[in-house]
């Protein structure tokens, strides 16, 4: 998947950003070509080579239609959860955010949701959610064209208690 400056991307685990510049550096002896990608959320640069953009996770926005179906996997309540440690669960649902699919992050987002009616959710868990609800909204707002308000809006609308 080739990305132009100006182009929004998202990067697995960091969220949506846009690409401000391609750039060829010598590393180690040999010429390699760089996307620069500044995460929207924190301001963060990152260089993504080229040649490894896709094996990284890095992809382009949701659609409209897949911003639908995201909200179909928020509103699913009726999923079975693993009765596994918190640190088991931790660290399964980091490697699903590390995925970068923004269903796996939503599926996170949700379960964490539904757990927390079960019993209180660890320090770790009650961050995941967070940074999970945080990625989802920037592209969420941008893929749907609605404000991130609207987006949180609707958040609290799917996880009121």
């Amino acid at each position: 998947m080739a990305f132009k400056v100006g182009d929004m991307a998202v990067y697995p685990g960091h969220g949506v950003g846009v690409v401000e510049g391609v750039e060829t550096r010598d590393i180690a002896g040999s010429r390699q070509t760089f996307y620069v990608l500044k995460i929207l959320e924190n301001g963060m640069t990152i260089m993504v080579p080229t040649s490894n953009a896709d094996a990284i996770g890095m992809r382009n926005l949701i659609s409209p239609a897949q911003v639908a179906e995201i909200y179909d996997v928020l509103l699913e309540r009726d999923v079975a959860l693993d009765k596994q440690t918190w640190n088991r669960r931790y660290r399964e649902y980091m490697a699903k955010i590390k995925t970068g699919s923004p269903y796996e992050v939503a599926r996170v987002l949700r379960d964490l949701f539904v757990l927390k009616g079960d019993k209180a959710l660890s320090f770790g868990e009650r961050k995941m959610f967070d940074m999970a609800k945080g990625l989802l909204l920037k592209e969420l707002a941008i893929g749907g064209g609605q404000t991130e308000a609207e987006v949180e809006a609707r958040f609290a609308e799917i996880f009121k208690d």
